[in-house]
């Protein structure tokens, strides 16, 4: 018997079986995955392989299928493993915000990066447009046109009225979409907008860090009204890369990928080299300098974790 997992909560997995029932499951000894070095070896989105606990109604995990895809992040209690945060999805919304919290563009970067490199279509969603005033919409426009320059949806949103909702939540349908961001960001407050009934809890920001405050303990599936899914996460404050050498980087920045052939040796990182055709697309503009500065911040990240 199969089913897809709904929550982790570490030790025991809420389960949904494909004859659509509900239970408890957890894993088999040590559950390993080869090839994988992971602190969680069972992610949300996983699709498992069950027996039944003998005199009782909860399950075994014995085996996990082959994953479509993921999204990870640096494990907080090893930086030499990694995290699932979740599996086999059809696409991910990054949500971020230009006041209370700002998002920073190096957070939005790393998120889009890994994103790329474990095959998650991504868009990014702005929250909060009811607070920005004309600076804040100055540089969301900036931010607009350099993310959609290199082929990302980006959309504006404000949970508090409602403007754009609709629009995001038809990028939903038949969809299992990952929501992701900084705490604070809204992501429980867009939840509770497409399940009212639900009421997840949701806190303010901090006043005197600026910073989300965790609302969310574990990740957690929920089934859309209609098909398809969402999986909540709890807030990442950090998105350490984990798994993308060096000289891979480039790769997973679509404006850098096209002209790596370009550059006049095959092994550039593109920081001091001669005959660089990333730095020369940069001095004409056709790579936002943002974007360059993130990419060598990311790199001088890599070289210290040694990856």
């Amino acid at each position: 018997m199969t089913a897809l997992v709904y929550k982790s909560t570490g030790s025991w997995y809420v389960i949904k079986t494909e004859d659509g029932v509900w239970a408890n499951a957890r894993i088999k000894g040590k559950l390993k995955i080869a090839g994988l070095t992971s602190s969680n070896p069972i992610a949300v989105g996983d699709r498992v392989v069950l027996e039944q606990e003998p005199g009782s109604d909860n399950y075994i995990i014995s085996g996990v299928e082959d994953r479509r895809n993921y999204i990870n992040r640096q494990s907080p209690a090893n930086k030499n493993q990694h995290h699932i945060i979740a599996a086999n999805l059809d696409q991910t919304l990054l949500f971020a915000t230009l006041k209370s919290p700002r998002t920073s563009t190096g957070f939005m970067d790393r998120f889009l990066v890994t994103a790329e490199a474990y095959h998650v279509p991504a868009i990014v969603v702005f929250n909060k447009l009811d607070l920005y005033e004309a600076h804040e919409h100055e540089v969301l426009a900036a931010m607009h046109d350099c993310y959609e320059g290199i082929g990302y949806q980006v959309m504006g949103i404000s949970v508090a009225t409602g403007e754009g909702l609709d629009a995001v939540k038809a990028l939903l349908a038949g969809k299992t979409t990952l929501l992701s961001g900084h705490s604070g960001v809204g992501k429980s407050s867009f939840i509770n907008a497409l399940f009212p009934e639900m009421d997840l809890r949701t806190q303010e920001v901090s006043d005197w860090s600026g910073k989300g405050l965790h609302t969310t303990t574990f990740a957690e599936m929920f089934d859309l009204p209609g098909g398809g899914a969402i999986i909540d996460t709890p807030g990442i404050r950090e998105l350490g890369l984990v798994d993308i050498s060096r000289q891979d980087l480039s790769h997973y920045f679509p404006e850098m990928r096209d002209r790596l052939n370009d550059c006049q040796f095959n092994n550039c990182l593109h920081v001091n080299e001669p005959g660089c055709a990333i730095k020369a697309a940069v001095v004409d503009g056709d790579i936002t300098e943002d974007r360059y500065v993130s990419y060598v911040n990311l790199l001088e990240g890599i070289q210290e974790n040694r990856w």
